[in-house]
């Protein structure tokens, strides 16, 4: 597969995520399980996610408008009319969302492959209070949300390395 073709796949695929993040956020937000009980959060935020509180149900509505945006935008790096867009503005997002989502799947952000890999070794003891829930959440991280996360940002990079390299190449 070309070089080109390859970075193609970069925006499509973060345009696949974005949907399917932005899928499950949209099921959340009309009542849906649909993964929350395995989002990696602390015990008393979890308790208010799984209530269905408020905040987070209309955080699930603004996630998934996002993730509606992040797929035009995605899509956008290899159309036609981004050019109603600044290029340097959707490479900048790209890259931005790319670094991001690579951090939080490393585990920067405080979540991610590191931080999981040291609990569930036990080389980074899990909170006392709700010790088991913590090896849990750790392996639905280590296993579903890091990874999706990294894929996520690796296809985002892509898509930003793209939209330089096509600048380059016709500037």
């Amino acid at each position: 597969m070309p070089r080109t073709d390859r970075a193609r796949v970069g925006a499509y695929g973060a345009a696949a995520c974005a949907s399917a993040y932005g899928s499950m956020k949209l099921a959340q937000a009309l009542g849906a399980n649909a993964l929350a009980d395995k989002d990696p959060l602390p015990p008393e935020l979890r308790e208010r996610l799984l209530a269905r509180d408020p905040l987070f149900v209309a955080s699930h509505w603004v996630l998934a408008a996002a993730a509606v945006v992040g797929v035009v935008v995605a899509l956008a790096t290899l159309r036609p009319w981004r050019v109603a867009l600044p290029r340097r503005l959707l490479s900048t997002v790209a890259w931005t969302l790319g670094v991001l989502m690579i951090a939080r799947a490393v585990g920067a952000l405080g979540h991610g492959l590191v931080g999981d890999a040291l609990l569930l070794t036990g080389l980074r003891p899990p909170p006392a209070t709700h010790a088991a829930l913590a090896r849990d959440l750790a392996w639905w991280d280590l296993l579903l949300w890091s990874p999706f996360f990294l894929l996520w940002g690796v296809c985002w990079a892509t898509a930003g390395w793209r939209l330089g390299r096509r600048h380059r190449a016709t500037g």
